[in-house]
């Protein structure tokens, strides 16, 4: 029995590319297709198109995760093991591990014949969306042999961001994610490792559902869909590469101009969610103290009560690699706690 992606009993959450409802286009991390179904077979049908890296796709099926290989381009089709029990319902999750080194289309599941298609739960009214880099997508995050370690050398293989902080603050908080999040990205383009030599920044990707040029051309977000009652801004710490000019000279002219550029961010997001809180911060990796400087400065320049300012207890001290499991744990322990006291209206519970 085939299943298509615009079933009204399936479930996603994420910024999907919706122009083909045949072919719903995941393009961001944590980007997810839930169901719930009876029967004992499984198969999820895909087509990858990919950038750069090994590409992933994740599933988590009763509990049980798993990943799947992708082919660098085309379709696919990943049969999934279903423990045989009679009768018994499954619930099972399809989710992109990855950031925009690929775009994976959904093109619907198959069950077996006589199987059935459940209700799922109502999705949670809390919604936050992150706007990071690699950290927050989850890069290299199951490499957990390397606890506050420089990176092992990778393909792809180790990045899940179900093991992120964001995902996991989400979950803390039982909210949905918007994860705008990509590897090497910093805020401002011609900088940061994200598409070299031409760099993009995420000045230029925020507002995008499309926004890597080696996969296509740029698509705008339908910003109308879908409303984040808190927004996590983590990012400046690829903004160090080639130069690290914050810790370098702090007042001059690099610098005032990214404060500038960084301001000029937070107000466009003011300006596409005025009531939401906006928390601004970095992470556990290595960096300087002058890009957390210059995030509070600006945080007080604007003066906005609901547009804060989160510093880790190791913030910027943790790991010189990308964080493993444990450390977003405990970034996203602290996340979600300060998030939780905000106090946001209509999250009085969960």
């Amino acid at each position: 029995m085939r299943i298509q992606p615009d079933n009204e009993k399936l479930s996603y959450i994420g910024r999907i590319d919706w122009s083909n409802p045949a072919e719903p286009v995941f393009v961001y991390p944590c980007t997810s297709v839930d169901m719930r179904f009876t029967g004992n077979i499984l198969k999820v049908h895909v087509r990858n198109r990919s950038a750069y890296c090994d590409n992933y796709l994740g599933c988590i099926l009763d509990g049980k995760q798993s990943a799947y290989l992708l082919p660098k381009e085309g379709e696919a089709v990943w049969e999934i093991e279903v423990e045989p029990a009679e009768g018994q319902e499954h619930e099972v999750m399809i989710f992109k591990r990855q950031d925009a080194c690929h775009e994976v289309s959904f093109l619907g599941a198959e069950l077996e014949e006589g199987a059935r298609l459940l209700e799922l739960p109502e999705k949670s009214g809390r919604r936050i969306e992150v706007y990071g880099d690699s950290v927050s997508a989850g890069e290299v995050s199951e490499a957990v042999g390397y606890v506050g370690k420089e990176d092992p050398e990778h393909n792809g293989e180790f990045s899940n961001s179900w093991y992120s902080y964001a995902w996991m603050t989400a979950r803390k908080l039982n909210a949905q994610i918007h994860d705008i999040a990509q590897g090497g990205i910093a805020l401002l383009d011609e900088t940061g490792w994200f598409h070299a030599p031409d760099y993009i920044g995420m000045e230029t990707a925020w507002d995008k559902i499309h926004y890597n040029p080696d996969l296509g051309d740029e698509m705008e977000w339908d910003f109308s869909g879908y409303t984040p009652q808190a927004v996590i801004v983590a990012i400046g710490q690829n903004d160090s590469h080639p130069q690290d000019y914050m810790k370098e000279d702090y007042s001059g002219q690099r610098g005032v101009m990214w404060r500038m550029h960084y301001k000029m961010f937070l107000e466009k997001l003011r300006n596409r969610y005025p009531s939401a809180h906006i928390v601004c911060c970095t992470t556990l990796l290595n960096h300087d103290k002058a890009w957390d400087d210059s995030i509070g400065q600006v945080v007080k320049e604007i003066g906005d009560e609901k547009i804060t300012q989160y510093i880790f207890e190791r913030n910027g001290k943790g790991t010189p690699g990308h964080l493993r499991i444990p450390e977003a744990e405990e970034m996203a322990g602290e996340l979600a706690a300060y998030i939780e006291n905000l106090n946001i209206e209509g999250w009085e519970s969960k």
